[in-house]
């Protein structure tokens, strides 16, 4: 395992700890957080019908996306000036673009996704409450779960779907095309939604 990643996967810490915990199994966020997405779901149906735990759910999966969005768009993105700024941005999201196909570094590691799910998860008591916590948080977890599923597939799998190999092309497109459109991997309604959107040159539109 360790000549494999050596192999595959740059370093970029010289702390081993700091090193290994740079990087997550593809399928981390399913084995992790599948688990605490199906408790959540059940402590929201033993407080609620199915009907309102479902909306909740989709709003939460609407929250995840947006995140998604706006933060690939203006934290991953994010020129930061000086050297440290430099070096935040590349151990930030800037590795993933020098380093497109490594795939201990296509899913968020752990260092990563337990923050943000932290502050989403205080955000989301803060504004639903005790009452639509479970059922929202949930829902926030499916969406991170297929994103970061997805965001692996896209670069490691073939798509043999249409709307597969539409996703694949609008992601290699901003890797290798224009960085500065279609940020929601997942969710590429954002895009059109702000104005990211790829666009075809005019003699492809």
């Amino acid at each position: 395992m360790n000549k494999l990643i050596s192999a595959q996967s740059p370093r970029i810490f010289e702390n081993p700890l700091l090193e290994r915990f740079s990087r997550a199994h593809p399928r981390m966020p399913v084995f992790v957080y599948a688990p605490v997405a199906a408790v959540f779901l059940w402590l929201a149906l033993r407080e609620a019908a199915a009907i309102p735990v479902i909306a909740q759910a989709l709003g939460g999966y609407l929250l995840w996306t947006l995140t998604e969005y706006f933060g690939h768009r203006f934290i991953f993105h994010l020129v930061l000036p000086g050297a440290l700024g430099a070096r935040l941005h590349f151990l930030i999201h800037g590795v993933h673009h020098d380093f497109p196909n490594d795939p201990w570094r296509l899913v968020m590691p752990p260092l990563l996704s337990l923050p943000v799910l932290g502050i989403a998860a205080g955000v989301i008591w803060l504004i639903f409450g005790e009452a639509g916590f479970a059922g929202v948080m949930a829902g926030y977890l499916i969406g991170y779960i297929l994103y970061d599923t997805l965001h692996y597939e896209l670069h490691h799998a073939e798509q043999r779907s249409r709307a597969g190999r539409w996703l694949k092309r609008q992601h290699m497109m901003h890797h290798f095309r224009d960085p500065n459109q279609a940020f929601g991997i997942s969710c590429p309604w954002w895009d059109y939604a702000f104005g990211t959107a790829r666009r075809e040159p005019p003699e492809k539109a």
